[in-house]
């Protein structure tokens, strides 16, 4: 507990400078990757103690946040027919409607759904899920011709939200036309726009960020770069990407906060956990009420097979966030620092 309290201090003091500075004046955003609590198929693979203690150590960094962020990797359901088939190469998804608790519990205030396993149990699967958030104030969006958008107010503040993946059945970011039509929908609606974004090649060796398109599996996953800088253009004041399951660097572009994969957060079945796979960290980041970046905060978890996030003593994912942001985008404005500390150069 002593150690939290002393890692919050740290982040959330004010300079000596800007002690008159009234904390209404900023906005603090904790942003995660995919979420996939557990699952019962093909066969049930869930955590001890029912899922209660997946957030246990994250939980506080997200509830203090005025915002926490994150991606829904999969479905909340209890039955229906995977949409995929079967087989041992076949990946879907059904984690227990009850779970939704967990998610409320640690604080999530919007979850994206524009991911290639939010359709893993057909239309029935989506409509669980939604019915879930719904139940527990959990916003979301990111599905074609369901919820685009959603906004969430906070300090007098309104935040609009939306996501984009790659899939068929998601709003696609390789459209920047839609992509553009919705962020100016929503800053007609909203004083300060968060976009998620599903995209890149996946696996260990993906942890570079490239130029230009990329493609895994015979699919187009984005032109991340160009996608975010397209964002942050069209008024994005955040963005945070997932997908490829291991992290990417970050960046601040044009005074604004970009992440370009925060890989897997809360994810202890069904996906590899071992190495930088396992790396699983949270974001904190403050904004002013323009949307401009102040500061952030990489929080070092890593995860457990069976288990969830836990703190990681060693920041193991914070030197591998810093070695790739300093490779990748050396033009940023921002740095990260041996703490995880990032600030403006």
């Amino acid at each position: 507990m002593l150690a939290a309290l002393l890692v919050c201090a740290a982040f959330c003091s004010t300079p000596a400078s800007a002690s008159n500075n009234n904390s209404n004046d900023t906005l603090s955003v904790a942003m995660c990757g995919d979420i996939m609590m557990g699952t019962t198929f093909p066969s049930v693979q869930l955590p001890a103690n029912d899922g209660a203690d997946l957030f246990k150590d994250a939980g506080p960094v997200f509830r203090r946040a005025d915002l926490a962020v994150g991606n829904l990797e999969g479905t909340l359901c209890d039955g229906g027919k995977s949409a995929k088939g079967e087989g041992p190469n076949v990946y879907s998804f059904r984690t227990p409607t009850t779970y939704v608790q967990w998610l409320k519990q640690a604080g999530f205030d919007f979850l994206s759904m524009a991911n290639n396993h939010a359709h893993d149990f057909g239309e029935e699967g989506i409509l669980s899920t939604e019915r879930m958030l719904l139940q527990e104030d959990i916003k979301f969006a990111g599905i074609e011709g369901r919820t685009e958008t959603a906004v969430i107010e906070r300090k007098g503040l309104r935040i609009g939200l939306c996501a984009f993946g790659h899939n068929s059945y998601t709003l696609k970011h390789t459209d920047l036309g839609t992509v553009g039509r919705i962020l100016a929908d929503l800053k007609q609606r909203a004083d300060l726009i968060i976009v998620s974004f599903h995209g890149g090649a996946e696996g260990r060796t993906k942890s570079h960020l490239p130029h230009g398109t990329e493609m895994f599996l015979g699919e187009d996953r984005g032109s991340l770069r160009e996608l975010a800088h397209f964002c942050v253009d069209n008024g994005a004041d955040i963005v945070y990407g997932h997908g490829p399951h291991v992290v990417r660097a970050v960046e601040v572009y044009k005074d604004r906060f970009v992440a370009y994969s925060l890989g897997n957060f809360c994810t202890p079945y069904g996906m590899s956990l071992t190495g930088i796979s396992s790396y699983a960290p949270v974001i904190e980041v403050k904004t002013d009420r323009q949307g401009r970046f102040l500061k952030g905060k990489v929080h070092a978890f890593i995860q457990q097979k069976g288990i969830g996030p836990r703190h990681d003593k060693t920041g193991s994912v914070i030197r591998e966030m810093k070695q790739l942001s300093e490779a990748d985008v050396p033009q940023s404005q921002a740095r990260i620092d041996g703490e995880g500390n990032i600030s403006l150069k």
